[in-house]
């Protein structure tokens, strides 16, 4: 096939699996406009081309939203945990029958290669099938009480209905994490997708729809006006359940209106990695590991490194060889096969990261490789390495969100914790050494929910995910996910030989 039609035929089916994902808001088990019939636009950000347009829904679309989940909850509450086993095992199957779909669709609307795309929805789709697994262990116990007059029972009962207020990098996975335990334990849902990109949470909304998910039990409401929507429902008290991804700033917002109605809350908010070398570890190993960490997802990623923390004396080979790496690194639309790094989500977004680069030479750091926005259509930033970026950098201090590498030393292990501690975020930390003794002391001595050691990703559906300090409070995946959605029931019992 020539390549005119190859890539005519690719535009066809690209066009053909926009028009197949509703847009509409999901209420109640019905696909319907707004109540105003106003929409927003959804736009491909390696192009700025409009890709679709999606009920946006309003104040009055929120609160029917969840009146539908206040409505099923009962019901939900009291279906077989095997019944909701098998359903969240269908929607896997479902989802990976069409992983093309959904991989291409968050290239289209989020930017990144398809590669990744389709990297995300296998570790999507693992939360639907982990949390399968886990709905049918969901256990309490029976015992004596210690003076032996009364029985103890303890159990555990669904929150309730739950908001989920999902962010943009990661639409599938965001997405499944949260609904997936909550699915398992029994609770109904409003799901607020981020506005950037909607298009894959109204695509899975739709799997979940087919695969016989009972109406009311999930409601998605996109909406451009995030605040306006939220608020009423956050104030409900009928809402007992706010699951919130995204900035520390807006992660504290909502955990103030959170305080009237003493709701539950999982926040998983904002990182300011570090990525420690020491002068023991295996340099290339640490290059490898390097580019996962800070260019997964194009950098913007809450557990992308954003610190490069090198011991001095491994300092000028670790950084030589990043900037190697990452100067090769073919940039350009998530949809050329051969594209490894795609655009940043926005116009914003690439000026923001601009603007700490400059930041970071104005105080003395020198570019390596990089530094600048690529010039044309989509909003691409070359990849950057930073080396003597001095602690008065913001860089060092803001998540950074994009594909820039700040290179900073230490001198001692004490100095490397230091530094690495220095942050009021503490999501996840990455450390490169051979010496086992060392490792046990980072488990202790640094400040984050996760830790990485001699590898790039620590994401994974069978492990707690989650921070300490600024970055969150409560955890997604592993058999604490779906804790976070169950009451616990205790019941004291007269003494049955009494």
């Amino acid at each position: 096939m020539r390549s005119e039609e190859a890539l005519t035929s690719t535009q066809t089916s690209q066009q053909a699996l926009l028009e197949a994902v509703p847009t509409g808001l999901y209420i109640g088990g019905q696909w319907r406009p707004s109540e105003t019939g106003n929409t927003f636009p959804v736009h491909d950000p390696a192009t700025g081309r409009e890709l679709a347009v999606v009920a946006d829904a309003t104040v009055a679309d929120g609160a029917t939203a969840l009146d539908a989940a206040a409505t099923a909850q009962k019901a939900w509450s009291r279906t077989a945990p095997r019944e909701r086993a098998e359903l969240l095992r269908a929607a896997f199957d479902a989802v990976i029958a069409r992983s093309d779909d959904f991989a291409m669709l968050m290239t289209l609307e989020m930017g990144k290669p398809l590669a990744e795309a389709r990297g995300e929805v296998t570790y999507g789709a693992e939360f639907l099938r982990w949390f399968s697994e886990e709905a049918v262990r969901v256990s309490g116990r029976y015992s004596a009480a210690p003076d032996g007059k009364t029985r103890l029972l303890v159990h555990k009962r669904p929150v309730g209905p739950c908001l989920f207020i999902t962010p943009w990098n990661f639409p599938l996975a965001m997405a499944t994490r949260k609904i997936a335990p909550a699915i398992a334990a029994g609770c109904t849902m409003v799901v607020k997708p981020a506005t950037l990109t909607p298009l894959t949470t109204l695509l899975f909304a739709q799997v979940l729809e087919e695969v016989g998910l009972p109406a009311g039990v999930l409601n998605v409401i996109p909406t451009s006006r995030a605040g306006a929507v939220t608020g009423p429902l956050i104030a409900d008290p009928r809402l007992r359940k706010l699951s919130f991804t995204g900035s520390t700033e807006v992660g504290r917002r909502l955990l103030a209106d959170s305080a009237e109605q003493v709701l539950r809350t999982s926040m998983e908010l904002g990182g300011n990695a570090p990525f420690l070398v020491f002068a023991d570890a295996d340099i290339d190993a640490a290059v490898d590991g390097a580019v996962i960490a800070k260019l997964r997802n194009m950098g913007e990623a809450c557990t992308a490194a954003n610190r490069f923390i090198v011991h001095e004396s491994v300092a000028d080979e670790f950084a030589t060889k990043l900037a190697g790496k990452m100067a090769r690194l073919v940039v350009g639309p998530g949809i050329d096969a051969d594209s490894q790094l795609g655009p940043l989500i926005d116009e914003e977004s690439r000026a923001k990261v601009h603007d700490l680069v400059q930041d970071a030479v104005a105080h003395g750091a020198a570019i390596v490789t990089g530094g600048r926005p690529v010039p044309g259509d989509g909003y691409f930033y070359s990849p950057t390495v930073l080396t003597g970026v001095t602690t008065d950098a913001r860089i060092l201090r803001e998540e950074v969100f994009g594909p820039v590498a700040p290179i900073t030393t230490f001198q001692d292990e004490e100095h490397a914790i230091q530094v690495a501690n220095d942050t009021e975020y503490g999501l996840v930390a990455y450390v490169y050494t051979r010496d086992t003794a060392r490792t046990l002391r980072m488990s202790e001595e640094l400040e984050s929910g996760m830790l990485g050691i001699n590898v790039g990703v620590v994401s994974n559906p069978a492990a707690p995910f989650g921070g300490v300090k600024q970055s969150g409070l409560g955890r997604e995946g592993g058999f604490e996910g779906i804790d976070e959605y169950l009451d616990i029931r205790y019941v004291g019992l007269a003494d049955p030989y009494a």
